[in-house]
């Protein structure tokens, strides 16, 4: 394997690893508003026992994610020396927003959420686990503004004497087309990773018969939330196709194996066969299309259309494309695609049922049922991680869409041994935190919520 390859494979690992957490302070942030808020509405102590029990797992969550997300601001440098130069100017500055405006509230507020139960009004106290959650979604806004300028570049040219590319315009490079849609989509699946997790929790102790009124109370909130996420999820994935279709066609067509040009099919499961440029499965005819023309009959670019024509401008600007060869793997990006998809419906299908039998009491008495909803944990996890897949390996052979070559932003002087020897070594580090948070974790929901915070009045009492 080459630099090349070696990096990406580096930066993927780091991201995906990385990636595991945000969601989940982002989700669990906004269940720690309710609960909180539902504390100091009816003074019922248990809610103020369940918003110091979650806090806690909230800080474990952002302890690693922060420990996991330095790695790739450096990797910038290292691996992708080029790109950094030709970005620079648009990245960074998203990147110090994210410090500046978002990390820093997030983490100053967190000591007051962590450390501040006894030492502040309640009101105040509030307001600073209404501040991390915030902070924790405005950190999300900027990394997604600088990811979404890379998919639909915009409010920027490049200047050839400079040999980069430079902002024209802050608000655009901002608000680009796929920011709004790529933002909800994934800030719904944030949602969704924090309510499951507490949705998981909640259920091992129904099982178990351990903090029964904390766990069905726990549970009602993580469902209200994750079945209004996961309804958005299906809103805002539509929207954003709709947005993919006019900006990214080859994307699209990747997404359903489409290789010529036509009417959409849409594909509930199936295999695509890249030497042949056939894919098989159960589809339903022109869904596709529907879907994004409101026209079963309107033709999408075909794989094979969208290629060359994606060749062609770019040797306008002097950039050299193959459109068969710099094709990505095909197969890849609709597995992951659909995989997506597919479990973002049986989310839906969970939600409701649950939250149905949880309003009417019955949810405790039925195990099998709660035994899926304790692993279930790692569904919204998957599906975060194969929808980044499939979105940045869809937009290959570009590290910037139409403007630079994914392999003209690695480093020049760095080796693939050099590369192979990092990616191991994190591997490495990477399990060890992983093994950590594991353990942290167990023992927390072993010790589970403090009986002692089962106290009327709460906070400064």
């Amino acid at each position: 394997m080459d630099a090349e390859l070696l990096s990406r494979i580096q930066f993927a690992v780091t991201a995906g690893f990385h990636y595991i957490f945000p969601p989940i302070t982002i989700g669990l942030g906004v269940i720690l508003v309710v609960m909180e808020g539902v504390y100091l509405k009816t003074k019922n102590p248990l809610f103020n026992q369940m918003t110091r029990f979650w806090v806690k797992v909230f800080g474990l969550n952002f302890a690693i994610g922060v420990a996991t997300g330095i790695v790739m601001e450096f990797e910038f440098g290292t691996n992708w020396a080029n790109y950094s130069r030709f970005v620079g100017d648009i990245f960074g500055s998203a990147l110090a927003a994210e410090g500046v405006f978002a990390f820093f509230l997030e983490s100053g507020f967190l000591a007051v959420l962590l450390f501040g139960w006894d030492k502040v009004k309640p009101g105040f106290h509030f307001f600073s686990t209404i501040m991390v959650a915030f902070g924790a979604h405005f950190s999300a806004i900027w990394i997604i503004v600088a990811n979404s300028w890379q998919q639909t570049p915009a409010g920027s040219h490049f200047v050839e004497a400079a040999g980069r590319m430079e902002i024209t315009d802050f608000w655009q490079v901002v608000f680009n087309p796929s920011t709004l849609d790529r933002l909800s989509h994934a800030i719904m699946g944030a949602w969704q990773a924090g309510a499951w997790f507490v949705i998981s929790v909640s259920a091992f102790y129904l099982i178990k018969k351990m903090h029964t009124e904390f766990a069905k109370k726990s549970i009602m909130i993580a469902l209200v939330v994750t079945l209004v996420a996961s309804l958005g999820q299906l809103i805002t994935g539509h929207s954003s196709a709709e947005t993919v279709a006019e900006t990214q066609p080859a994307k699209l067509a990747m997404f359903e194996g489409q290789y010529e040009s036509g009417p959409g099919d849409l594909y509930l499961f199936g295999w695509v066969n890249e030497e042949a440029e056939e894919t098989s499965g159960l589809s339903l005819p022109g869904m596709t299309s529907w879907l994004v023309h409101g026209d079963a009959s309107e033709p999408l670019a075909g794989i094979t259309e969208a290629f060359e024509t994606m060749s062609a401008e770019a040797a306008e600007k002097g950039i050299e494309l193959d459109p068969v060869a710099d094709r990505p793997s095909v197969n890849f990006v609709f597995q992951t695609y659909h995989l997506m998809v597919a479990i973002g419906m049986v989310l839906i299908a969970l939600s409701i049922g649950s939250l149905v039998l949880s309003l009417m009491g019955k949810l405790h008495n039925f195990t099998l049922l709660l035994w899926v909803l304790v692993f279930s944990v790692l569904l919204p996890m998957i599906a975060n991680q194969v929808g980044w897949i499939a979105a940045e390996v869809g937009r290959q052979p570009w590290i910037v869409y139409g403007e630079m070559l994914t392999r003209d932003g690695v480093s020049e002087v760095v080796s693939a041994g050099e590369v192979l020897t990092s990616l191991i070594g994190f591997v490495l580090i990477y399990l060890l935190l992983l093994a950590l948070y594991i353990f942290l974790l167990d023992s927390k929901i072993k010790h589970g919520p403090s009986e002692k915070d089962l106290i009327v009045g709460g906070q400064n009492s």
